[in-house]
């Protein structure tokens, strides 16, 4: 029923913003580890080719370490940034769920389920 391309597309922007915030508590949490490289996941260039090819569910995430310079104790995690990156993700993942509400509501109203 949600197999269209938008619904498939937020679906899948959906599973690389979960990664996105999973990846960036691990960073947050090794703050201090010594030797400890932040991950970095990106996965919105894919997505975009994935949909201007009609295939959004065969976007590839890329979950790799950061090589931004490193403290003393070899460790790279920038709080700052971490928490920049949270913020920015958790907008994104609100705005993707708007749109799976969105196109659910659209359905019931369509079915004549009301609002």
């Amino acid at each position: 029923m949600l197999d269209d391309i938008t619904s498939v597309t937020a679906h899948t922007a959906l599973n690389g913003l979960a990664m996105r915030q999973r990846v960036t508590a691990d960073n947050i949490a090794n703050l201090e580890t010594p030797g400890f490289l932040a991950g970095r996941v990106s996965f919105e260039d894919n997505l975009r080719e994935a949909v201007r090819d009609g295939e959004p569910a065969a976007t590839r995430f890329l979950n790799q370490r950061s090589l931004e310079p490193t403290r003393v104790n070899g460790n790279n995690v920038n709080l700052d940034h971490e928490t920049l990156t949270h913020i920015d993700t958790n907008l994104r993942y609100q705005l993707m769920l708007r749109v799976i509400d969105g196109k659910i509501s659209t359905l019931r109203t369509a079915m004549g389920s009301g609002a």
